[in-house]
């Protein structure tokens, strides 16, 4: 049995009519009636009686027509999906980091579909777990197909390209001795107990960073994964937090203040799976980001150079 013979059979079955049949099929009438034949011999049992001048399923070929059109139906399907992906449409499925879920994804998604209107192009949007590393494991998994996350670790089998940056600045309740402030160095902060990143959280390696920098060490009273906790945290009076920038914090009870020192931004990157294939709407649309992102990405270069 093929898929040949599937095929037959159902326009037999549709037509009732071998002559008829074998024309729209292209066929001759013999090589038409060998296939129903072997297929008949494979099964065991007549799948067609003659009417007359025409020909009827038996009780058997009707079990079996709705079989054959199920199979030929899914396989006819799943071959029009791979059709549409080599034709770069389909499905890309976007994992990201929480703080750019506001405009900077939404935003390069909305201008990558306004560029091909004509094309069935779909998105799937998540957060997973809302951290770096969760981010890349998805990835790992093959459920993302890009990410957009914190810089993954080095040697890695991850792709990676800076895209966008974010500032970096220190939160404190209203009232704090510091609210008053506009910009302090980083080291006026090591009084004061701080509520940190915990270590799974791609920002933790940042803020470790910028106190590296002034070797020091802060006084951690609380640790968590995400961004907007420790927003919430500092703002009941949890402690103070260094926290990249997000509209979030103007609509909480803190001060944000500037650090003057040291100097830190802090990149997100487009990061891909090395290992993995990238199907052509998904290749279109990295290519796509680097075009939108690519003064960001020169500045870069150049301040790596």
């Amino acid at each position: 049995m093929n898929l040949f013979h599937l095929r037959y059979f159902v326009k037999l079955a549709h037509t009732k009519h071998y002559t008829r049949a074998a024309e729209e099929l292209c066929i001759t009438q013999p090589s038409l009636s060998h296939a129903i034949n072997q297929l008949e011999t494979e099964l065991g049992l007549p799948l067609f009686e003659r009417s007359g001048r025409n020909t009827e399923l038996t009780r058997f070929g009707e079990q079996f027509l709705e079989t054959a059109e199920h199979s030929l139906s899914v396989l006819d399907s799943g071959v029009d999906v791979l059709k549409r992906e080599a034709r770069g449409e389909g499905l890309i499925r976007l994992g990201f980091l929480r703080t750019l879920g506001t405009e900077f994804v939404p935003g390069l998604a909305r201008g990558f579909l306004d560029r091909h209107p004509d094309k069935d192009i779909r998105f799937t949007f998540s957060t997973g777990n809302g951290l770096t590393s969760g981010l890349l494991d998805g990835l790992t998994e093959r459920q993302f197909d890009l990410v957009f996350a914190s810089k993954p670790p080095e040697n890695s089998c991850f792709d990676a390209v800076a895209v966008a940056e974010q500032d970096i600045v220190l939160i404190v309740p209203r009232g704090h001795p510091l609210s008053g402030r506009h910009s302090v160095a980083l080291e006026e902060t090591l009084p004061y107990p701080q509520v940190f990143f915990s270590p799974a959280s791609g920002m933790r390696r940042i803020v470790d960073g910028l106190f590296e920098q002034i070797g020091a060490s802060p006084d951690i009273a609380y640790e968590t994964a995400e961004d907007q906790v420790v927003a919430g945290l500092v703002a009941r009076g949890f402690g103070i937090g260094v926290v990249p920038y997000m509209d979030l914090l103007l609509r909480l009870d803190v001060k944000i203040i500037q650090i003057s020192r040291p100097d830190w931004e802090r990149s997100f990157y487009m990061i891909s799976d090395s290992r993995g294939f990238l199907s052509p709407a998904v290749r279109s649309f990295r290519k796509y980001v680097l075009e939108a992102c690519s003064d960001y990405i020169g500045q870069g270069a150049q301040k790596r150079g």
